[in-house]
Order: C-alpha cells, then structure tokens, then sequence
C-alpha cells in the first residue's frame, strides 16, 4: 500500500559531517579543520574566531599569511592585506557552511579590518545583534571637527567606535617639514607619529560615545580645550617614507574627566611602525548655554551644540 506522506529526510550521520567539514576546508590548515569539528559536537562559539581565521587565510596569496601571526586586528582587508569584495563574498560563503550562520550582504559592507569580522561573525556565532556600526569620518569632516587644520593634521579618514577608534594618512612627500627632515631623505618624523595618535585620541573625545564620556549638558567636549600632557612607553621600529600609508588605531584605557588615557599603535601595511603605551590628554566640556539665550525653557535639556566651523587651538 502506497503512503500519501513525504519521506522523513535522514540526517547526516556525525562521520558523513565530518566527510563534508574536511572536504569543504580541505585547503585550510589542520588547525582550523579541528576547530570546525570541534564546534559542530559543542557549539562552542569561542571557537569561532579560529574558524574564520583559518578560512581567510586560505583564501590569502603566500606572501601574506604570516601577516595573521600575532595581533593582526588593524590589519585591512584590501590596503593590507589584498582581499578584494569577489574574495571577501568567498569567505563568508564558507564560513556560513561551517557555523551554520547567515550573514547579510549589506553587513559586509562594515567589515574593513579583520577585527571587524571576527567581532562580526563572533557576535553571530553566540546570537547576538551585530556590533554597532563605526561612525566615519572622511577628510572634510574632520576638519570641520578638529581643532588642527592642514598641515598640521594627520588624519584623512577615521573610523569611531566605543572602545576605539582608527584613521589613517598617507605620507605624500609634500609635507613642509620633509624638506628639512632629513636633507634629501625625507623621514616622516616618530614624533609626529606620536602628534598624529594624540589627533586621533582628540577625535575621539569628540565623536565617541564612550560611557565615561558625560552626556548631556555640559556634555559636549569643547574642541579648543583638548591638549596631550604626557606620553609613556613610547616605541618606534620602522621609518616611514613618502607613499607609505599610516594606519593608526587608539584604545580608550581611562577616562575621567578631565583626563583621558589611550593606547595607541600605527602600522604600515601591516608592519609595526610605532606603539605608545599610554598618551593622555586634557580635556573640559563647553559651558551650558546662558538662560538668557534660551527662548523656550524646554531647551535647556538639550544638548549644547558643537562648533560649526573649524576649531581652533589656544596658542
């Protein structure tokens, strides 16, 4: 006798899946294979980052895969480490096979550095919302913001987030100060280095949303009153040269009105170039608005707004 019911779907026995894991990642290293066995039999979703890891660099040409040994956060997909979008979509495509996650294509849009995918696919992995996007910044922006202007600014671009914020400059070779730094050998200058983390620390007391940053009224740093008073263990290992591309990143360690201590470290194509333990800086809010400029009572809640137009320094 014939049954009207649809066949009950068998599903894969655990050495059928461990036939498929292995054929799946069969380029990619022992290590990385072992992770994805071990987070199918647990769910482990520490095991996450050595997954995704372990599938990129499968993906990488030879010569930059060492570049994933050690810290390698900052590392950028395409500057620094040539991951074009085709690859990237690659990537992701295998990794949603081995954790049984989905990712949306619009949220690869985000993922710049490889601190964003495993902070990505990390959250996806434990079921958590996706981190919550960087604001960015392009070179006008900034300007508009920062209390330094050209030439004396270090920053084209900037990325801010809670818990860091990132930029980067180019070495154009125009700079004033190459042309007596050093006698036909121009050498970006360590301590500008350093000048242009402390310029990254100011952005971020200006854009981010620290929780130790108040909110509110007086809330609202005042870019004229930001300055760097000390540096400790400071390191520079590489000299950087016109056509070289910094990336900087800074981590908020304290803050506390009115100081502010950052880690920080700069990087050119993926090499270390300069690292400073701590770098703090001063900082004050600007001053509630006076009641007689305030109309209706009601704005007296809202925050005061920030300089329209390019702040300026104290001398």
């Amino acid at each position: 006798m014939m049954s009207n019911t649809e066949p009950i779907p068998t599903q894969a026995k655990p050495h059928d899946e461990e036939a498929i894991i292995r054929e799946s990642l069969k380029r990619c290293s022992a290590e990385t294979i072992e992770a994805a066995l071990q987070f199918r039999l647990s769910g482990n979703p520490d095991l996450a980052n050595t997954i995704v890891i372990g599938i990129l660099t499968r993906f990488l040409e030879p010569e930059q895969r060492p570049k994933l040994q050690g810290e390698s956060d900052h590392l950028r997909l395409m500057d620094d480490l040539g991951v074009d979008s085709l690859t990237m979509v690659e990537v992701i495509m295998l990794v949603e096979e081995i954790l049984h996650v989905s990712i949306k294509n619009e949220d690869l849009r985000d993922l710049h550095t490889i601190g964003d995918v495993k902070g990505y696919v990390n959250a996806i992995a434990r079921g958590l919302p996706p981190p919550e996007k960087p604001v960015r910044l392009g070179i006008a922006e900034i300007a508009e913001i920062m209390p330094h202007q050209p030439p004396f600014l270090f920053l084209q671009d900037a990325e801010i987030r809670p818990a860091e914020a990132r930029g980067t400059y180019k070495i154009s070779g125009q700079e004033f100060f190459l042309s007596g730094h050093f006698k036909d050998r121009p050498v970006f200058p360590a301590s500008l280095q350093i000048e242009a983390l402390g310029q990254l620390g100011v952005l971020f007391l200006l854009k981010g949303k620290h929780p130790d940053i108040a909110v509110g009224v007086p809330g609202v740093v005042d870019a004229t009153k930001i300055f760097l008073t000390s540096c400790d263990g400071v390191r520079c290992t590489r000299i950087c040269r016109p056509d070289d591309i910094l990336s900087l990143t800074i981590h908020p360690k304290r803050i506390k009105h009115p100081l502010a201590i950052f880690e920080g470290a700069i990087t050119v194509h993926g090499e270390k170039a300069s690292f400073v333990e701590e770098i703090a800086l001063t900082f004050d809010y600007l001053p509630p608005p006076a009641v007689s400029e305030i109309s209706d009572p009601g704005q007296a809640e809202a925050p005061a707004a920030t300089p329209s137009g390019p702040a300026t320094s104290e001398p």
